[in-house]
């Protein structure tokens, strides 16, 4: 478990951060950061001051990254890119979360490493991780400027035989059907969104459409609800292209493998991030996954 609770002892009093910098070797914005998260706690009560003292005997979470030997299919001096397999969380959820992502890139690179955009939990691909605080920034203001080339491949449901330019706005609402969960729709009322899609290959014997997609804009869910929208459906999207209580039983994790299976047609969502260009430093990247993704998807549309 990533999230560990160390038992800690402060010989006289003092600042609460000024002892964590000393003892975890960070920094003092970092130290108030994780104290303000409620990481600290003595005698079973939170301290809910940042600036506040301590002495004696308390407990402190701290995450201590877990490696599953994930590694890195390329590193700069400043990042890295990871090709990230489906089915792995990008940042855990919460402090009981067992693996993400987070942990390889921290356990490789160090805690100022973080990794610099979000792919969904089930899309397998590249995702670029900044090895310091000031590439962090830098790749963050590139992906919130556009300034970053995303490129995904897809399989999808039926024959796709032209280029389609989708620029459908999308709203996201809360689903009544489900607490504090947010689902993503085509509505007049939404944010402009806008995906190219160019078909790559038909598959006659399983009537699906090997697909790219050029997502013009960053919606949550984009790619996904724009191939639902055009009745293209990703191959093994359990939310979108279902009916809303099969989603939300998927979701609130009561469907089994076999009954996603078969409303599916796969054992995971057939998207996947292939391609990533942007200019870094003056210098260009073109970065693209060595997955071979037809492979991976005629192996998820097998049944088990």
């Amino acid at each position: 478990m990533p999230f560990i609770t160390k038992n800690l002892h402060a010989p006289s009093r003092q600042k609460a951060f000024r002892f964590l910098m000393q003892e975890l070797g960070i920094t003092q914005s970092e130290a108030q950061r994780l104290i303000a998260k409620g990481r600290l706690s003595q005698n079973g009560i939170v301290m809910a001051n940042n600036a506040g003292y301590i002495e004696g005997d308390f407990d402190f979470i701290c995450f201590e990254p877990l490696s599953l030997g994930l590694n890195p299919t390329f590193i700069a001096n400043d990042f890295a890119v990871y090709d990230k397999p489906s089915g792995v969380l990008v940042h855990p959820q919460n402090r009981h979360t067992p693996y993400s992502l987070n942990d390889e890139i921290k356990h490789r690179f160090g805690h100022d490493a973080n990794i610099t955009h979000r792919i969904d939990q089930e899309t397998s691909g590249l995702v670029l991780a900044a090895r310091n605080k000031e590439s962090e920034r830098v790749l963050k203001m590139l992906f919130e400027d556009r300034e970053i080339t995303k490129r995904y491949l897809a399989m999808v449901q039926g024959h796709l035989q032209h280029p389609i330019d989708i620029e459908e706005p999308l709203l996201r609402r809360e689903d009544s059907s489900s607490i504090i969960r947010m689902i993503v729709r085509v509505h007049p009322e939404g944010k402009p969104s806008r995906t190219f899609i160019k078909p790559l290959r038909y598959f006659p014997e399983t009537d699906t459409t090997l697909i790219e997609a050029s997502p013009l804009t960053g919606r949550q869910h984009q790619i996904r609800v724009h191939l639902f929208h055009v009745k293209h459906p990703i191959v093994g999207d359990p939310i979108y292209g279902q009916n809303e209580n099969d989603a939300v039983r998927f979701l609130d994790r009561e469907m089994s493998a076999e009954e996603r299976f078969n409303n599916t047609r796969a054992t995971r969502l057939l998207l996947h991030a292939y391609s990533l260009e942007f200019n870094y430093e003056s210098n260009p990247y073109h970065i693209i996954s060595q997955v071979d993704f037809i492979a991976q998807c005629f192996d998820a549309m097998k049944r088990q």
